[in-house]
């Protein structure tokens, strides 16, 4: 009997159900993780919605949130949320997104997708459930420091959608993600070959020029060398391509028949669950990149596409682009395709400009140190 029960816990089978096991338990945990960061984002909000009101009828001055923290802090000692310091937060979280500048943003976003212009009682709890999605760190720590109205709503949306860390959203601040969202228009043929609702989240996850500065490139490069210094530089790619991306390979082999095709970059993207193709170009977008990339998502979805995973995607990055060519490139392809440029360190950073040396200040240090080939 007991053979028997060693067989079967070393089954296919068993360490299956055990997986499955594991997987229910981490997502069971990420769930009760959500509810009580609900749970404490609106309550800090009613926190500080209290103190606006009072202050608001009853003419209380600012000297009112000192008093609300000590109270809360005399009445749950254990509790580390109440300082003064995070009861101003509070207040500032409820006045930010209850101003009329970031509303006014809300409802544009609402009738930009065709939706109906919200009551106020809507537009509340639409704003409070958006909010809700987003740890106290991030609003605290990084959005507090947001001041545009429309910028703000775009990182809580992604954030709330994507579920990017602190650090990852502290990047995509940085990186000047939703400035170039707005100011560049991407390219793609995502709504012509994915469903609707995949479609909208494949273009959030595309962005319409990647910046590789990072790299140290200065000028153009062979497209090997261009993919070499990506992978060594792995982690800081990842982050400027944005949260969900899980590295699966360079060079990814597929096989037809007796020839075999290399894909420059494979990746897998959680939350759209499909593979994501990506080619590189030094030179600008011809539309034959179309063509080739439309081949490899053929194969990508025949091959390797995983039970319940979406279409494959593909990503042609490249040193420029009309986008008349690529509408026109992309206008009969059947899988959905995006052209992208990227961006190479053209310029000193303006933080350094002044605080290094310039060529002749180094040529005379050069002179200075070297010895006069000239002299006898």
């Amino acid at each position: 009997m007991k053979k028997s029960q060693e067989a079967s816990i070393a089954s296919p089978e068993y360490q299956k159900f055990i997986e499955d096991l594991k997987t229910r338990v981490v997502s069971a945990r990420i769930s009760a993780a959500r509810a009580v960061n609900r749970d404490l984002i609106l309550l800090y909000w009613d926190i500080g919605r209290g103190i606006v009101e009072k202050q608001q009828t009853l003419g209380w001055g600012d000297s009112i949130v000192e008093m609300v923290s000590a109270d809360l802090r005399q009445a749950f000692p254990g509790s580390f949320g109440f300082s003064p310091q995070n009861v101003w937060r509070m207040l500032q979280f409820f006045r930010t997104h209850t101003d009329k500048l970031f509303l006014s943003q809300a409802v544009r976003e609402l009738e930009k997708k065709g939706q109906k212009t919200p009551s106020p009682e809507e537009l509340s709890q639409l704003v409070r459930e958006l909010i809700a999605a987003v740890p106290w760190g991030h609003h605290a720590n990084v959005l507090a420091k947001l001041t545009d109205p429309a910028a703000r709503l775009y990182y809580l949306r992604a954030t709330a959608r994507f579920g990017w860390s602190r650090n990852v959203l502290l990047n995509q601040i940085k990186a000047g993600t939703y400035e170039r969202a707005v100011t560049e228009k991407k390219t793609h043929n995502f709504p012509l070959a994915l469903p609707e609702h995949l479609a909208e989240q494949a273009e959030e996850m595309m962005k319409s020029s990647y910046n590789l500065e990072f790299l140290g490139i200065r000028q153009e490069v062979k497209e090997r060398e261009l993919e070499d210094r990506l992978i060594s530089r792995l982690q800081a790619f990842l982050l400027e391509l944005g949260y969900g991306f899980c590295f699966v390979g360079r060079q990814h082999r597929l096989i037809l028949g007796q020839k075999e095709y290399f894909i420059d970059l494979l990746f897998y993207h959680r939350f759209l669950k499909a593979l994501v193709a990506f080619e590189l170009k030094i030179g600008p977008f011809e539309p034959e990149h179309a063509g080739k990339m439309d081949f490899y998502l053929n194969l990508l979805n025949d091959k390797e596409r995983g039970d319940g995973d979406q279409p494959s995607i593909g990503i042609i990055l490249c040193a420029e682009k009309d986008d008349v060519e690529v509408e026109y490139a992309l206008r009969t392809k059947a899988n959905p395709i995006g052209v992208a440029v990227y961006q190479l360190q053209s310029k000193l950073p303006a933080n350094l400009k002044g605080k290094l040396p310039t060529a002749k200040q180094l040529a005379d240090v050069v002179r200075a140190v070297l010895p006069d080939r000239s002299a006898p």
